[in-house]
């Protein structure tokens, strides 16, 4: 049989004579036996590109932070700055909630394309921001889109690449996110130069590239379809199959040769949504020991570097007199450190194993956070060692941090995936990540080294707990198909 064709029909059963309300198909399988190609390339750039804008507000926020308090409009405080951060993963929580919901409810495609016209409007609005309060109005709206898209994009993503590259794929994508950090950083040293824009125009500039962009993007996820998977699971199989069939077209029309193996078949019941409370049962009593592991990760990782990273410019300017205008400097060469974890890093995700390096990258981060905090805390750290000790903590960190959304994405089942990102990432967020940069903020403002140290081990401490949670209880999900790592909620017995 050609292998741009179906070698099984799917079909509901009401149409073969099996048992009514059932759906067979192949086509998970179909998709996990894929060599990469075009597509996938395509699909990563095309959404992917998520973390690539976070990466650039999340700079912004931090390099603008000295034009802030030096606008002559603005005039903010360094708790200022904190709030607008706070308000900032504030939006991003109910965000992800909200939208994680309806991700799963109205399929991936249309929730993709809705949050990011949310961030291209809010991020373009707070260019525009007039006083504190209309600032922290437009960050929390910024945040609620780039928290929409961290649900619809991971868990499309995650549904169309090939199981055999899932992990290695997923960090990668997730270390883009410094990519826009570099972006971000390179921005602020042209635009925030007053020598290029009035002090009052740079930081306001700054906002509009994250705009730009996102328009951009707009037009590039015009021709990517919706996820095969979440297709089946709501009673559309046949619209699935075209797809699918759409995507292996291609690789036989530039000759490249499909792994003839036969795909594993799924009989599912069929549904057109989860109701909430079978949502509530699956993740806090059948999967409460994944829901564990998950809540632990993504709270660590997000009080780790929202805490530190929010805060960034404000230790550079206030303990290592950095100029505001110069901080994009120092985040250039620790964003590239950031980069590279994931990338030289994720192959060994699929290789060694989620338990491993997972419990491994987590360690090393809290021990290397702890060796460098008290160096500083001793004055033995200038502005370039400082630095330097930043990108070696945050090579593994970001390893880190990017495999707590690959656990959550791929541990649960397709029928709540979205969601359990959403709920993951929201607990966790607003756990870690809303406390941690008010809180820094505030220690910063004491101008005693031993105060910022203290928040140092806290973070330190989360890591390390993490480390030991994915050790002992982390799901071993390299190189299975989803569908076996977590068995689909619709899914019918076996004959």
């Amino acid at each position: 049989m050609n292998e741009t064709t179906a070698p099984q029909e799917n079909r509901s059963a009401d149409a073969s004579g099996d048992q009514p309300g059932i759906i067979e198909t192949d086509l998970p399988g179909r998709l996990d036996r894929l060599p990469w190609g075009r597509f996938h390339t395509l699909i990563v750039l095309a959404l992917g590109v998520t973390w690539l804008l976070d990466g650039l507000e999340v700079t912004l926020a931090g390099a603008v932070a000295s034009a802030l308090k030096t606008s002559h409009v603005l005039q903010f405080s360094n708790a200022d700055v904190g709030i607008a951060g706070s308000a900032y993963i504030a939006g991003a929580v109910l965000g992800a909630l909200g939208f994680g919901w309806l991700t799963d409810r109205l399929g991936r495609r249309k929730l993709f394309f809705i949050t990011l016209f949310l961030y291209v409007a809010a991020t373009a609005a707070t260019a525009f921001s007039w006083n504190l309060a209309s600032f922290v109005l437009f960050r929390f709206l910024t945040g609620a889109g780039i928290g929409g898209e961290y649900t619809a994009i991971n868990s499309t993503i995650q549904e169309f690449t090939p199981a055999r590259l899932r992990g290695w794929t997923d960090l990668a994508i997730n270390g883009t996110f410094w990519v826009g950090a570099g972006v971000g950083a390179a921005g602020s040293i042209v635009l925030l130069d007053p020598a290029m824009l009035p002090p009052d125009w740079g930081w306001r500039a700054c906002f509009l590239i994250g705009a730009l962009l996102g328009l951009t993007v707009l037009f590039m996820r015009m021709w990517v379809p919706e996820s095969p998977r979440w297709l089946i699971t709501h009673n559309r199989a046949d619209e699935a199959r075209r797809i699918v069939e759409a995507i292996e077209a291609q690789f036989h029309e530039r000759g490249v040769e499909i792994a003839r193996a036969p795909g594993k078949l799924l009989r599912l019941h069929a549904r057109d949504h989860t109701p909430l409370a079978e949502v509530a049962h699956t993740l806090f009593d059948a999967h409460r020991r994944r829901s564990l592991v998950g809540l632990t990760l993504m709270t660590a990782q997000a009080f780790f570097y929202n805490a530190i990273f929010f805060t960034y410019a404000l230790v550079l300017t206030d303990f290592y007199h950095v100029p505001g205008d110069h901080v994009g400097w120092y985040l250039l060469p620790f964003a590239a450190g950031n980069f590279l974890g994931p990338v030289l890093l994720g192959r060994l995700f699929d290789v060694l194993g989620r338990r491993r390096m997972i419990a491994f990258t987590y360690a090393v981060s809290g021990v290397l956070l702890t060796l460098s905090g008290w160096m500083f805390t001793q004055g033995l750290l200038t502005v370039t060692t400082q630095t330097i000790a930043w990108m070696v903590i945050f090579f593994f960190a970001s390893a880190a941090a990017s495999s707590a959304y690959l656990t959550v994405s791929e541990t649960f089942p397709l029928e709540i995936r979205a969601l359990a990102i959403a709920v993951f990432y929201a607990f966790g967020t607003a756990l870690g990540g809303i406390i941690g940069p008010t809180l820094f903020g505030r220690l910063i403002d004491t101008h005693e080294r031993g105060a910022v140290f203290a928040g140092y081990l806290i973070g330190s401490a989360l890591m390390l707990a993490a480390a030991i949670v994915a050790g002992i209880w982390g799901v071993a999900a390299e190189r299975k198909s989803l569908e076996d790592v977590a068995r689909p909620l619709s899914a019918a017995d076996d004959h």
